[in-house]
Protein backbone atom coordinates (compact mmCIF):
# COMPACT_ATOMS: atom_id res chain seq x y z
CA UNK A 1 0.00 0.00 0.00
CA UNK A 2 1.36 3.41 -0.40
CA UNK A 3 2.38 5.67 1.91
CA UNK A 4 2.68 8.83 0.08
CA UNK A 5 0.37 11.80 0.15
CA UNK A 6 -1.71 12.94 -2.80
CA UNK A 7 -1.07 17.18 -3.66
CA UNK A 8 -4.50 18.18 -4.44
CA UNK A 9 -4.65 21.80 -5.74
CA UNK A 10 -6.25 24.76 -3.66
CA UNK A 11 -8.36 25.43 -7.17
CA UNK A 12 -8.88 24.42 -10.54
CA UNK A 13 -10.17 26.22 -13.25
CA UNK A 14 -11.34 24.80 -16.74
CA UNK A 15 -12.33 26.75 -19.98
CA UNK A 16 -14.92 24.34 -21.90
CA UNK A 17 -15.63 25.04 -25.11
CA UNK A 18 -18.66 25.33 -25.66
CA UNK A 19 -20.33 25.72 -22.30
CA UNK A 20 -17.78 28.19 -20.56
CA UNK A 21 -16.44 28.50 -16.68
CA UNK A 22 -15.80 25.88 -14.24
CA UNK A 23 -14.27 26.40 -11.23
CA UNK A 24 -13.55 23.81 -7.91
CA UNK A 25 -12.63 24.92 -4.53
CA UNK A 26 -12.03 23.04 -1.33
CA UNK A 27 -15.29 22.05 0.35
CA UNK A 28 -15.94 24.26 3.56
CA UNK A 29 -18.12 21.72 5.87
CA UNK A 30 -19.93 24.75 7.78
CA UNK A 31 -20.76 27.23 5.33
CA UNK A 32 -21.43 24.03 2.20
CA UNK A 33 -23.30 21.85 4.39
CA UNK A 34 -26.95 22.91 4.05
CA UNK A 35 -26.66 22.92 0.26
CA UNK A 36 -24.85 19.66 -0.31
CA UNK A 37 -27.60 18.14 1.99
CA UNK A 38 -30.46 19.33 -0.57
CA UNK A 39 -28.38 17.89 -3.09
CA UNK A 40 -27.39 14.24 -1.56
CA UNK A 41 -30.86 13.73 0.18
CA UNK A 42 -32.59 14.42 -3.29
CA UNK A 43 -33.68 11.13 -5.22
CA UNK A 44 -31.50 11.99 -7.71
CA UNK A 45 -28.47 11.07 -5.66
CA UNK A 46 -29.91 7.77 -4.57
CA UNK A 47 -26.72 6.08 -5.65
CA UNK A 48 -25.02 8.11 -2.69
CA UNK A 49 -27.15 6.38 -0.47
CA UNK A 50 -27.65 9.48 2.08
CA UNK A 51 -31.53 10.03 1.49
CA UNK A 52 -32.50 9.94 4.85
CA UNK A 53 -28.87 12.02 6.37
CA UNK A 54 -29.61 15.21 8.18
CA UNK A 55 -27.65 18.50 7.63
CA UNK A 56 -25.48 17.39 10.90
CA UNK A 57 -24.58 14.27 9.07
CA UNK A 58 -23.72 15.93 5.95
CA UNK A 59 -21.31 17.79 8.46
CA UNK A 60 -19.74 15.12 10.11
CA UNK A 61 -19.21 13.43 6.53
CA UNK A 62 -18.05 16.84 5.27
CA UNK A 63 -15.56 17.65 8.63
CA UNK A 64 -13.89 13.39 8.54
CA UNK A 65 -13.12 14.33 4.78
CA UNK A 66 -11.66 17.82 5.64
CA UNK A 67 -9.34 15.63 8.20
CA UNK A 68 -8.66 12.75 6.32
CA UNK A 69 -5.08 13.16 4.15
CA UNK A 70 -6.30 10.70 1.27
CA UNK A 71 -9.55 12.28 0.66
CA UNK A 72 -10.63 15.52 -0.80
CA UNK A 73 -14.26 17.19 -1.13
CA UNK A 74 -14.53 20.17 -4.16
CA UNK A 75 -17.11 22.32 -4.56
CA UNK A 76 -18.45 22.50 -8.28
CA UNK A 77 -19.23 26.16 -9.79
CA UNK A 78 -20.40 26.58 -13.12
CA UNK A 79 -20.39 30.38 -14.09
CA UNK A 80 -18.79 30.70 -10.49
CA UNK A 81 -22.38 29.43 -8.82
CA UNK A 82 -22.12 26.00 -6.74
CA UNK A 83 -23.35 23.27 -9.01
CA UNK A 84 -21.62 20.05 -8.51
CA UNK A 85 -19.24 18.49 -5.44
CA UNK A 86 -16.41 15.97 -6.46
CA UNK A 87 -14.93 13.59 -3.74
CA UNK A 88 -11.38 12.48 -4.61
CA UNK A 89 -9.62 9.96 -3.05
CA UNK A 90 -6.43 7.74 -2.82
CA UNK A 91 -7.78 4.10 -3.67
CA UNK A 92 -4.80 2.40 -1.50
CA UNK A 93 -6.40 4.00 1.67
CA UNK A 94 -10.21 2.92 0.59
CA UNK A 95 -11.96 -0.38 0.35
CA UNK A 96 -10.76 -0.57 -3.36
CA UNK A 97 -7.42 -1.59 -1.56
CA UNK A 98 -9.44 -5.12 -0.57
CA UNK A 99 -10.58 -5.78 -4.54
CA UNK A 100 -7.66 -4.38 -6.67
CA UNK A 101 -3.79 -3.64 -6.66
CA UNK A 102 -3.75 0.04 -6.32
CA UNK A 103 -0.68 1.49 -8.72
CA UNK A 104 1.62 4.43 -7.95
CA UNK A 105 -0.40 7.32 -9.32
CA UNK A 106 -4.22 5.92 -9.28
CA UNK A 107 -6.71 8.52 -8.40
CA UNK A 108 -10.35 7.68 -7.18
CA UNK A 109 -13.05 9.61 -7.67
CA UNK A 110 -16.88 10.62 -7.12
CA UNK A 111 -18.95 13.19 -9.08
CA UNK A 112 -22.82 14.52 -8.29
CA UNK A 113 -24.21 17.28 -10.00
CA UNK A 114 -26.82 19.22 -8.30
CA UNK A 115 -30.61 18.50 -9.64
CA UNK A 116 -32.35 21.02 -11.43
CA UNK A 117 -35.41 22.28 -12.53
CA UNK A 118 -33.51 23.43 -16.00
CA UNK A 119 -31.11 21.20 -16.98
CA UNK A 120 -28.31 22.51 -19.59
CA UNK A 121 -28.00 20.81 -22.76
CA UNK A 122 -24.60 18.70 -22.09
CA UNK A 123 -24.19 19.70 -18.60
CA UNK A 124 -23.24 16.64 -16.82
CA UNK A 125 -20.90 15.89 -19.77
CA UNK A 126 -19.24 19.17 -19.38
CA UNK A 127 -18.56 18.14 -15.83
CA UNK A 128 -17.33 15.47 -15.91
CA UNK A 129 -14.70 16.78 -18.50
CA UNK A 130 -13.94 19.10 -16.14
CA UNK A 131 -13.31 16.97 -13.21
CA UNK A 132 -11.11 14.60 -15.47
CA UNK A 133 -8.97 17.60 -16.46
CA UNK A 134 -9.00 18.10 -12.39
CA UNK A 135 -7.65 14.84 -11.88
CA UNK A 136 -4.91 14.36 -14.55
CA UNK A 137 -3.82 18.10 -14.35
CA UNK A 138 -4.46 19.33 -10.80
CA UNK A 139 -3.77 16.08 -9.24
CA UNK A 140 -1.22 14.47 -11.41
CA UNK A 141 -3.26 11.25 -11.89
CA UNK A 142 -1.88 8.68 -14.11
CA UNK A 143 -4.88 6.17 -13.74
CA UNK A 144 -8.18 7.21 -12.49
CA UNK A 145 -10.30 4.70 -10.61
CA UNK A 146 -14.11 5.04 -10.49
CA UNK A 147 -16.45 2.30 -8.52
CA UNK A 148 -19.89 3.05 -9.56
CA UNK A 149 -23.01 0.76 -9.03
CA UNK A 150 -22.78 -1.42 -11.49
CA UNK A 151 -26.99 -0.61 -11.99
CA UNK A 152 -26.43 3.44 -12.72
CA UNK A 153 -26.88 3.17 -16.20
CA UNK A 154 -26.35 7.29 -16.73
CA UNK A 155 -23.06 7.24 -14.75
CA UNK A 156 -21.71 4.35 -16.75
CA UNK A 157 -22.84 6.13 -19.92
CA UNK A 158 -21.01 9.01 -18.47
CA UNK A 159 -17.81 7.18 -18.08
CA UNK A 160 -17.44 5.99 -21.10
CA UNK A 161 -17.90 9.27 -22.75
CA UNK A 162 -14.57 10.44 -20.89
CA UNK A 163 -12.73 7.00 -21.61
CA UNK A 164 -13.21 4.38 -18.76
CA UNK A 165 -13.00 0.85 -19.29
CA UNK A 166 -14.73 -1.32 -17.66
CA UNK A 167 -12.72 -4.04 -15.99
CA UNK A 168 -14.89 -6.29 -13.59
CA UNK A 169 -17.60 -6.35 -11.28
CA UNK A 170 -16.50 -5.81 -7.66
CA UNK A 171 -18.63 -6.70 -4.56
CA UNK A 172 -18.25 -3.49 -1.94
CA UNK A 173 -19.73 -3.45 1.24
CA UNK A 174 -22.30 -1.85 0.28
CA UNK A 175 -22.72 -2.07 -3.43
CA UNK A 176 -22.18 -4.35 -6.28
CA UNK A 177 -20.33 -1.94 -8.41
CA UNK A 178 -18.77 -2.07 -11.83
CA UNK A 179 -14.64 -1.05 -11.34
CA UNK A 180 -13.33 0.71 -14.27
CA UNK A 181 -10.43 2.91 -15.31
CA UNK A 182 -9.18 5.69 -17.49
CA UNK A 183 -5.56 6.83 -18.50
CA UNK A 184 -4.88 10.12 -19.99
CA UNK A 185 -4.39 8.47 -23.59
CA UNK A 186 -7.93 6.86 -22.50
CA UNK A 187 -9.00 9.99 -21.82
CA UNK A 188 -7.57 11.64 -24.71
CA UNK A 189 -8.98 9.66 -27.05
CA UNK A 190 -12.55 9.82 -25.66
CA UNK A 191 -15.71 11.77 -27.23
CA UNK A 192 -15.11 14.17 -24.38
CA UNK A 193 -12.37 15.22 -26.66
CA UNK A 194 -13.88 14.96 -29.79
CA UNK A 195 -12.89 11.65 -30.97
CA UNK A 196 -15.49 9.54 -32.68
CA UNK A 197 -16.81 6.33 -30.69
Amino acid sequence: MSTAIMKAPKSFYHLHESLGDFGLRPVDPPTDSPLLHEWVTHPKARYWMMQDASVADVLAEHEAIEMNPHHFAYMGLYHYRARFLVEVYDPAHSELAGVYAPAAGDVGMHVLTAPSDTPIAGFTRGVMTAVMHLLFDGFGAKRVVVEPDESNEAILRLNEYVGFRPEKAVRLKDKRATLSFCTRIDFERSAAKGVPA
